[in-house]
């Protein structure tokens, strides 16, 4: 375990993920001691297990500004210490144009600074150097997107993104190309009097092993889902009185597998959209069918019907033996079965999702994956990386395998995406014409890489970008689903509905009530 000693509390979680990012195979334990100072090392009674300590210090303190400094020591190697000298104005605008105007600034905010401290003495201790730099957000897409509205060239949100976050030239760019390709799929998109509408249905076929999401098995809960969707009706009953003024620009329905309603209930759930709510505009309307298990050709027959414009049909990966180690109670020869089938009954924009860092999967596994991919031919392929806890029913699984002697390489790299798998991913999607438009990261993702939606030109997911970038309200119905109201100067409120599906039903005026409390 790495312990990680810091003087005061604050900026736990960024500690914690810098050090997570740079030694991802072990814990890492943030501990708030007041003893901590520019002084402290391993040799000092309490700190004999410490492997880092950080030190905030004030030096000035004025009515209008806090100014400081701040110090980072690898314990273990002594030419590992950075310190840096920050900024903080009581005025949270002033701080703000410090860490996101892209212009340069003699001091850092407290967090800028330490996050920079932190990050160049790790490289020091460790010899490595991190994709994303010291970035800990999961939108790293955003940084390039705020600075392409204040008119700043590629070359200037370059310097700003190297000189702040040390993110590599590889990821800078990436991130400045779908910034702009975001921009231009979204111009159409009527931020302040649109929305779109998200409709979770938490039902499975099995549960994987790495999700967690919302979701039950549609076995023990199928007598149940007539009255769920009744819940749903009653939420877009809601959604037609209190939003009949504004556009309705998307629709996704997610999970979850939502694959797992009959035909006559997708038919149900969808006409009585269509009915309630004007979707002249929808410019897109996804099913996430995602499970080949659950898909049939008469509920491909019953979306088309119905006006779904785009579905996903996941492999994750076309190794059978791995599908069935994270639980995916489905085979290779399925999947292929459901994607040709979904062809032949006209759906022209199918996303395909696949996991990089599977367990036991090596860069060969990838290649072979993407291979298969290719000869499917997708209009959409997004790319994960695994992101796992440890003690998760993933992991003691996996350890079960290892035990067992069935794994082909040792637990921890088992379960580690590279920047090899990356690479052959990304050529892949180039060499089926999908081009990269949005990107999001999570904590704890494996190799410290990103997820990457690819797609053809006219086919990029718009509900994927709005969803991601936080520029639209999106309206969630079902258990478990969370609302944000976007007000349009970055200010975006919440409102979640419970994930339990029996209290979602039993408390569906209050969930349609929370709605009601985040819009008025």
């Amino acid at each position: 375990m790495k312990k990680i000693f810091l003087n005061v509390d604050k900026y736990q979680y960024d500690i914690h993920s810098l050090f997570k990012a740079f030694h991802g195979n072990e814990d890492v334990k943030v501990i708030i001691s007041e003893n901590v100072t520019t002084e402290t090392s391993e040799k000092e009674s309490g700190f004999e297990d410490a492997y880092a300590t950080v030190n905030i210090v004030i030096k000035e303190e004025t009515t209008e500004y806090i100014k400081g400094l701040v110090q980072v020591k690898i314990l273990i190697d002594p030419k590992a210490v950075e310190s840096a000298e920050f900024i903080d104005y009581l005025s949270t605008s002033k701080n703000e144009n410090i860490s996101t105007s892209g212009d340069s600034s003699t001091f850092d905010t407290s967090k800028n600074a330490l996050k920079k401290a932190i990050y160049k003495a790790l490289v020091k201790a460790t010899g490595k150097e991190l994709p994303w730099g010291n970035l800990t957000g999961i939108r790293p897409t955003r940084i390039a997107m705020n600075l392409i509205d204040k008119g700043k060239s590629d070359s200037e949100i370059y310097d700003y993104m190297k000189n702040t976050y040390f993110v590599s030239d590889e990821k800078i760019a990436l991130s400045i190309s779908i910034a702009r390709r975001e921009k231009d799929i979204l111009k159409e998109i009527d931020y302040e009097n649109g929305y779109s509408l998200y409709i979770g249905i938490p039902f499975c076929p099995t549960t994987c092993l790495y999700c967690s999401f919302t979701s039950y098995p549609i076995g023990a809960y199928s007598k149940v889902v007539d009255d769920y969707i009744s819940c749903l009706e009653k939420e877009i009953d809601y959604v037609a009185e209190n939003f009949k003024e504004k556009t309705l620009d998307t629709i996704y329905i997610g999970g979850g597998t939502p694959t797992t309603l009959e035909p006559h209930q997708i038919e149900r759930l969808i006409g009585y959209v269509r009915e309630k709510l004007d979707c002249s505009h929808v410019k897109e309307f996804t099913v996430e069918s995602g499970r080949p298990d659950s898909i049939t050709r008469d509920k491909l027959k019953a979306m088309k019907k119905m006006g779904v414009t785009r579905i996903s049909v996941n492999p994750q990966t076309m190794r059978d033996e791995t599908l069935k180690l994270i639980g995916r109670r489905h085979t290779v020869a399925q999947l292929i079965d459901s994607f040709n089938m979904a062809r032949e009954e006209g759906f022209d924009n199918i996303n395909m999702d696949i996991i990089l860092g599977l367990p036991g999967e090596t860069a060969e596994d990838v290649r072979y994956t993407i291979d298969e991919i290719k000869k499917l031919d997708p209009d959409d392929l997004t790319v994960h990386s695994l992101a796992i806890k440890r003690g998760s029913r993933l992991a003691e699984v996996i350890h079960e395998k290892e035990l067992k002697g069935e794994l082909k390489v040792p637990i921890m790299e088992s379960i580690n995406n590279t920047e090899e798998m990356m690479k052959i991913a990304q050529k892949g999607a180039g060499d089926l014409g999908l081009e990269p438009y949005y990107l999001y990261r999570q904590k704890n993702i494996s190799g410290n890489f990103e997820n990457t939606g690819y797609a053809r030109p006219a086919k990029a997911g718009i509900y994927n970008i709005l969803i991601n970038e936080e520029v639209q309200s999106i309206v969630a119905l079902g258990a478990g689903t969370v609302t944000k109201r976007v007000y349009g100067n970055g200010r975006i409120e919440r409102c979640d509905n419970v994930k339990d599906i029996k209290l979602y039903m039993d408390n569906i005026d209050e969930m349609i009530e929370r709605k009601k409390v985040l819009f008025d």
